[in-house]
């Protein structure tokens, strides 16, 4: 098993694939924007991912940015596949955010994840985030 940051370079068919699928279990009614146009130079995103035995099994992407405020970075579509699920995936994914963060000198990192996910706020708070006292407001544009 093994943890990495995924390259632009790294893109073929079959990883497409994997995290296309990968996606889906994450939300089947979302759609996907391509690997090729999140990995623009433009783009600040981090995509961590876990693959074993030649298989993505997880992923975990960080958009980073630059306000009046500070660096921040935003961490989001995090997703371990179902079968590979309580092996500590998602851990070894934030932490290697985290230590991207670091490099990058970010003073925070947002998350945001659904209250029926205990798995994941348990997961959160072991690696010390804390609820943001704020309210999140979304508007559609699409």
């Amino acid at each position: 098993m093994k943890i990495d940051i995924l390259k632009k370079s790294d893109l073929n068919a079959t990883v497409q694939n994997q995290i296309s699928n990968l996606f889906r279990q994450l939300s089947e009614d979302k759609t996907q924007v391509g690997l090729n146009e999140l990995l623009d130079n433009k783009n600040q995103i981090t995509i961590a991912y876990c693959v074993d035995n030649e298989e993505i099994i997880g992923i975990a992407l960080m958009c980073s940015y630059k306000v009046i405020s500070g660096r921040k970075a935003w961490i989001e579509d995090v997703v371990v596949n179902l079968n590979s699920r309580g092996k500590g995936i998602g851990r070894k994914l934030i932490n290697k955010l985290l230590e991207v963060g670091k490099e990058k000198n970010l003073t925070e990192i947002l998350l945001f994840t659904e209250e029926h996910r205990t798995l994941a706020i348990k997961l959160y708070t072991d690696l010390g985030f804390k609820i943001k006292g704020s309210k999140m407001y979304t508007l559609k544009i699409k």
